[in-house]
């Protein structure tokens, strides 16, 4: 709206002139002879208005609120002042800009001191904006201020309600306009990074009145019916009043309800509206949130070539090393060990077996010996004896032939508990009874209880026929703490 106080138009237009007056009025020319004005170009006529603009209006004062505000390459400031009922663009130059004390953006209100023309390339009215000096935020803005401090201290931005993408999703669903510039990017970056991945699109109005409450319904519906693994809602970029529909309160709270992630791509990098911050992950373009949905499937397919290549070549190297060992362990002498240890264990038990028998024969000799010696003593004295008394000597025989073969049956008893003692303890009488020795055929130790093995363990018996292998399995009612780990299946 205009405020020059100042202005006061020199010259009025006659309202019940004819357009020959006004055409005079405009060109400061006279009709032609016929009557009729002169024809004029549209450049001539554009050029007229302009400097009637200059020169009738000249400096304006404008109050508004800055829309769509972009700065060129070659640092001239394009924007847009409007109010609630009408806008007009602006253009400030590279020196006017360099001079502002601000950061101009979009939303501020601000008031305008500058010139008014005509952009003759096109034929718009403009200000050539002097100066902007900041009166405040605007209307929009402050309304997105306001709803992002109240959601925000809902918790509707905190990080732990942020799903994960899932890593490679079956199906992508877009929430956007079926013609504008977001979808062609979308499908252009999808199909050109996983060509075969599925495209769900739920066309909706992304500015204007009732696109906030359509794209809330397709979130909805989306995430209901469970149609996407991940969801990509946003637009391509404009002016705050173009992306208003995702700074709607409706719009946030259908982003929060999604159990489906949902990525915000609304926009350019330096556009940020309330989805963004409700969403899992805010995408700052829509065709970088068709990058960040998916990975490259030639990347992951090579990723996974060599993958496998490591694996095959891991796997081969580890069969090598346990073959090698393998083969070591067949043609070690430790195998070889228990049968060894067998051998010396009967060759000791035939050894004590004819030690015992030596021993038996000594015993027997020295009983005769003596026994030979007392008869000898009786039958010298005997003579003696028979003098004295015949019943004495008779008995005194009598005792000594019971202590005699009382003797012998107990050297004879002891001689049989002794050889049983030692078929006992020989190593071969106890396999040939039935019992058995166990080995861990990795360590060749003996196994003396069921702690000492694990599930699947190689091991080896030894029984009095041979030998054979075997592997530990758990007991049929095994109590906790009888088996500490299971392993692999043993590889013979």
């Amino acid at each position: 709206m205009a405020k020059n106080s100042d202005f006061a138009p020199e010259a009025t237009f006659d309202e019940d002139a004819g357009d020959q007056d006004v055409f005079r009025r405009l060109e400061g020319r006279t009709p032609q002879a016929d009557g009729r004005p002169r024809v004029l170009t549209v450049s001539e006529l554009t050029r007229e208005i302009r400097r009637l603009l200059e020169t009738e209006i000249g400096e304006v004062a404008v109050e508004g609120e800055i829309s769509n505000w972009r700065v060129a390459s070659s640092g001239h400031a394009y924007f847009v002042l409007k109010d609630a009922e009408a806008s007009i663009r602006c253009v400030m130059f590279r020196a006017a800009v360099g001079r502002l004390a601000f950061e101009p953006s979009d939303g501020r209100k601000v008031e305008a001191r500058g010139r008014l023309s005509v952009f003759e390339a096109r034929g718009e009215y403009q200000i050539v904006v002097e100066s902007l000096v900041e009166q405040g935020l605007g209307a929009l803005f402050e309304a997105f201020v306001r709803l992002k401090e109240k959601l925000e201290k809902e918790g509707l931005f905190e990080p732990s309600h942020k799903k994960p993408l899932p890593f490679l999703p079956r199906r992508v669903g877009v929430i956007t306009s079926p013609t504008g510039a977001a979808i062609r990017d979308i499908l252009n970056v999808l199909g050109r990074r996983f060509a075969n991945l599925q495209v769900l699109l739920w066309p909706v109005r992304v500015q204007g009145e009732g696109a906030a409450g359509e794209i809330a319904h397709a979130l909805g519906e989306m995430d209901r019916r469970r149609l996407v693994d991940v969801i990509i809602c946003g637009r391509g970029g404009g002016s705050i009043e173009d992306l208003w529909a995702f700074n709607e309160e409706s719009v946030a709270r259908a982003i929060f309800a999604c159990r489906t992630p949902v990525i915000s791509a609304v926009g350019h990098e330096i556009d940020f509206t309330i989805a963004d911050f409700v969403a899992d992950l805010r995408a700052p373009t829509p065709s970088a949130a068709a990058e960040l949905v998916v990975r490259n499937q030639v990347e992951l397919l090579d990723k996974l070539q060599t993958l496998g290549r490591q694996l095959d070549q891991t796997v081969q190297s580890r069969v090598r090393l346990l073959r090698s060992h393998v083969e070591g362990l067949v043609q070690s002498y430790a195998l070889e060990e228990p049968r060894f240890r067998l051998e010396q264990l009967q060759q000791r038990s035939d050894d004590l077996i004819a030690r015992l028998e030596t021993q038996t024969s000594h015993a027997v000799r020295l009983g005769h010996q003596r026994l030979d010696g007392l008869c000898e003593w009786l039958k010298t004295s005997a003579r003696a004896w028979m003098r004295t008394s015949a019943a004495s000597l008779a008995d005194q025989r009598r005792r000594l032939e019971r202590a005699t073969a009382e003797q012998v049956a107990r050297t004879r008893l002891r001689l049989g508990v002794l050889a049983e003692s030692l078929n006992i303890l020989a190593p071969q009488a106890t396999l040939e009874r039935g019992y058995s020795v166990v080995l861990r055929r990795r360590t060749n130790e003996i196994v003396r209880s069921p702690r000492q093995v694990t599930v699947n363990d190689p091991l080896e018996i030894h029984t009095a026929g041979g030998r054979f292998p075997a592997l530990a399995t758990p007991p049929p009612r095994a109590r906790q703490g009888d088996w500490l780990e299971e392993t692999g299946a043993w590889d013979p």
